[in-house]
Formats: structure tokens, C-alpha cells, sequence
């Protein structure tokens, strides 16, 4: 009926002729129940809507029938999807299990054999994560339905919460999450084991440096239940992951690699900053400072530059949150988004270029006219053996430092983590010679994600499976700058 009606008021608006109409009307109804394109990347879909309509207006982006040539790569979309999804499932299962949100017997729903769950409207894949009803719960085992599969699962299928018997977990009505291992629709059978909705949030981006052109963005865990785009919106504190940007203004002030700094307690009128395991490595070098993540010898590089080297360089990274005077903007401590840090690193591997990320290629209206055609916008951020410096600094925080994990990318690679007061944020921002991405973990809610979740172990192993991802198969490429004879300043920082 609906069908019919949509169609006779085509007619009716003179869209289409009588005839066509009749015809249409007596075609069958054929369902298509495959998930909605924006599934794949609702994030970026909707960042380029809010775009288009605040450039274009809003009938000409839903009935003017633009055509957006968007920079996204779909595989590097899947898998920044699939990798972030991944990372927060595993930090949540860390933390123990929750319970289940949700029994239908106190709320009243006695047949739990035909109850449908609204979910259960899309198609069922192997890999997928569903709801699914406790049909019974023991010691040993429990009964499970997914609309019309049922499996039993036992001690294997829970074994990540650290108990045995399923019946201290969930109970007869309890609805619950789990991932489907197989199915056979034709057997109608399935393979289920348990699984945690994630409460943290976390955020994924790449840009190709050589461009800007943003390839893959998630900003969330689900769209679907928080629309707010960590990557592009959040300001969160960096902690150590601003540290490159710092080094890069003492770099080009004229402070070396090999520079000595002494790594010991420090009174700067009242500010006594402290490192993050409480210890002080005496005499070290300003490599090793950035590869450990020291944060007294990071305080005194500042000190020693000044603001008026640290704020123009930091500009030129493109972040537009005001820097305030004060040393501990040393450690990360001002807000940043996702998508200016990853932007502001990707200038490292492209010799001192920045280009200005960018979600569009060019648009055109329904006859093919170009919109607008967006070409890169580079800007010279520092020098080219600057830049190659900071490569060979960031990849002996891979050799030697606070991302080792990264090596198992087996590939050259560079990268800072990132980890906040009280584990509230956890970060890792890095690139390859071919692609630059971050990631971000944390909640909404500035709290701690828990003791010692750093960003080497909670951001790190997202960002190092998208990278295992998007690199399989590739050929190993090398970073193209030489580094160069640097003779300048070689006195200690005291």
C-alpha cells in the first residue's frame, strides 16, 4: 500500500508517466536485506553531510542529486572498523564482566521460545556480534537462542571472564551479546561464545601523508548509539603523544639527538613535574629521553627553548587549541583532537610538508558540473632534516622506547604513545612510510580507563592491527630521508 501510494503521487507530481506508474505497481515486492552503505562508514558519511548541507544546503545534498567523490578507502575503512571494535572489545574483557543489561522476565516477558528481539531484523553472519536470549543457564552449560538457532555453550565459550560455571554469569531471560563462530542456515545451526558490549569509546584515523586525503576515520564504538565523532570532535589531553611536536621545536632550534639532559628531580618555580614510574635515569640523551617517554627532561627542553620556539611550531602543525605559557604543556597538557594529531605527525615521513586533511575530492551536480575540486594544501612546517630527524627519533621509540610492540609490523615504522594523569586517555600515533594513523582510547566521561592502561597497551595494539591490515601482502618500503650531519648545540641541559 505504501508502495502504491509513493508511486501514484509520482505520477501525480509528473515525475513519471501513468503507465510507468501502473507498471511499477505491478512488479513484486522484492526485500533487500542487506545492511545500509553507511554502515561501513557512518562516521565519515556523516561528516561529509554536515559539510555538504552547511556548503550547499540541505535540498540540494537530499534531492539535487549531487555526486561526492570522497577520499575514503573502503579496505582501510573495514579494517579501521574492525581493528577499533576489536581493540575495545578486548580492553573490556580485561575488565572483567559486567552482567547483562537487560532480563526480559522482570520486564515482564514470559515466552522467551518466540519473543524477537528487534535486532534481529538484519542478516546473521559468521563473525558477527548479536543479542542473544538465555533460554536456561546451569552449572555446566547454558542454552542460547538467536531468533530461530539455539546453541549450548559451557566453560570455553565464558572462559575470557575467569569462571567456569555459566550460571554465575547470566540466568534464564538475561539478554545478552555474543559472537556468532559459524552458522548454517540450512541446518539451522549455530556457534555462539560470550561476549561485552564495550562502555569505553575509542577512535581510528589514517591519512595518506602524501596528500592529506583522510582514508579511513571511526569515531566510536557504534553509530548507532553515540553519534559523537571522537575523531574530529573529542579535545582530549595528548600526555606524551605531544612530546614529537616538542622535540621538532627544540630540533630546529638547534638542539641535537646526542644532547645530554639530566634526567633528575627539578623545582621550576613550584612545578616539579615527575616521571611516570617515579624513577630518574641520571644523564641520557635526547633520544632516549623521547624513546622512554621521560617527562623531566621533556620539561626542561621546553624550558630551555622557551614558548615563543614551541607555540609558532605548533601552529604550523596545524592544532588550533590555544597553548598557554606553561611548562606542563610540556607532558600533552592541553586538548587536541584525534584528527589534529595524526595530521600534525603525518608532516614527519613527508619531509616537513603538511598537507590539510581532507574528506573530498570534488563534487558535482546531477549533470556532472564541478562543485568544487579540492587539490592538496601543503604548508611548510619544518625543515627537511628536521623532519627526517624526527623520523629516526620516533622510530627508536619502536627500537628501544615505549612502542616496541610495533615492531611485530615487521616494517619500518614510526610512533609516540601517549597516556594521560590517571589513565585517562590512551594513545598511539605513528605512520609507515605509506600511511599515517592514530588512535584513541578513553570514555566520554574524563575517568580512568584503569591502572597501567597505558597508551603501548590499550591504543597501541589497535593502531598495530589496523597497520597488519592494511600492509598484508604490500612490499616493504623504506623512509626516503637521509638524516643529516647535525654540529650544533651539544652543551647538557642541567
Amino acid at each position: 500500500m505504501r508502495r502504491n501510494y509513493v508511486i501514484d503521487r509520482m505520477v501525480a507530481e509528473g515525475k513519471i508517466a501513468v503507465d510507468e506508474g501502473e507498471q511499477a505497481k505491478q512488479r513484486p515486492i522484492q526485500l533487500n536485506e542487506e545492511r545500509t552503505p553507511y554502515q561501513l562508514a557512518p562516521y565519515f558519511v556523516e561528516e561529509l553531510r554536515q559539510y555538504l548541507e552547511e556548503t550547499y544546503g540541505s535540498f540540494a545534498v537530499h534531492e539535487g542529486g549531487l555526486r561526492v567523490y570522497s577520499t575514503l578507502n573502503a579496505s582501510m575503512q573495514r579494517a579501521a572498523k574492525d581493528s577499533l571494535r576489536k581493540g575495545l572489545r578486548t580492553y573490556t574483557k580485561r575488565h572483567g564482566w559486567r552482567g547483562a543489561e537487560l532480563n526480559l522476565i522482570e520486564n515482564g516477558i514470559d515466552n522467551l521460545e518466540n519473543h524477537l528481539l528487534p535486532e534481529w531484523t538484519q542478516p546473521i553472519r559468521a563473525g558477527d556480534i548479536v543479542q542473544g536470549i538465555v533460554l536456561d543457564s546451569s552449572n555446566s552449560s547454558a542454552l542460547i537462542r538467536v531468533r530461530e538457532y539455539q546453541d549450548e555453550i559451557g566453560s570455553r565459550e565464558i572462559a575470557w571472564t575467569g569462571l567456569k560455571a555459566p550460571e554465575r554469569l547470566i540466568s534464564r531471560g538475561d539478554v545478552g551479546m555474543f559472537r556468532v563462530q559459524s552458522i548454517n542456515p540450512a541446518a539451522k545451526t549455530i556457534e555462539l561464545t560470550l561476549e561485552q558490549t564495550p562502555k569505553v569509546q575509542g577512535a581510528l584515523i589514517a591519512i595518506d601523508h602524501r596528500s592529506g586525503e583522510v582514508k579511513a576515520m571511526v569515531g566510536g564504538y557504534d553509530f548507532g548509539t553515540s553519534k559523537f565523532n571522537r575523531a574530529t570532535q573529542a579535545l582530549r589531553q595528548t600526555g606524551s603523544a605531544f612530546k614529537p611536536l616538542l622535540f621538532s621545536a627544540a630540533i630546529d632550534y638547534g638542539l641535537t639527538p646526542d644532547q645530554i639532559v639530566e634526567d633528575e628531580p627539578i623545582d621550576l618555580e613550584g612545578y616539579s613535574p615527575t616521571n611516570y614510574d617515579g624513577e630518574y635515569s641520571g644523564s641520557i640523551t635526547l633520544r632516549e629521553a623521547l624513546a622512554q617517554s621521560r617527562n623531566v627532561p621533556a620539561v626542561k627542553v621546553l624550558n630551555e627553548i622557551g614558548f615563543e620556539v614551541l607555540v609558532p611550531m605548533v601552529t604550523r602543525f596545524g592544532i588550533s587549541s590555544l597553548i598557554e605559557p606553561y611548562l606542563p604543556i610540556a607532558l600533552g597538557a592541553t586538548d587536541i583532537t584525534l584528527l589534529e594529531l595524526t595530521s600534525a605527525y603525518s608532516t614527519f615521513p613527508n619531509i616537513g610538508v603538511r598537507f590539510e586533511p581532507r574528506f573530498i575530492n570534488r563534487v558535482t551536480d546531477y549533470d556532472g558540473d564541478i562543485l568544487e575540486e579540492n587539490l592538496p594544501e601543503a604548508s611548510d612546517v619544518m625543515s627537511a632534516e628536521t623532519a627526517a630527524t624526527m623520523v629516526d627519533l620516533l622510530q627508536e621509540v619502536v627500537r628501544s622506547g615505549t612502542a616496541m610492540g610495533a615492531q611485530s609490523l615487521k616494517r619500518p615504522v614510526a610512533g609516540k604513545t601517549g597516556t594521560t594523569d590517571n589513565f585517562t586517555d590512551a594513545w598511539f600515533i605513528g605512520f609507515t612510510p605509506s600511511i599515517s594513523a592514530g588512535a584513541w582510547v578513553g570514555f566520554d566521561k574524563k575517568v580512568s580507563l584503569g591502572y597501567a592502561e597505558t597508551g603501548g597497551r590499550t591504543a597501541l595494539p589497535i593502531w598495530l592491527d589496523f597497520m597488519e591490515r592494511i600492509h598484508e601482502d604490500k612490499p616493504v618500503k623504506e623512509f626516503s630521508q637521509q638524516l643529516p650531519s647535525l654540529s650544533l648545540k651539544q652543551e647538557t641541559i642541567p
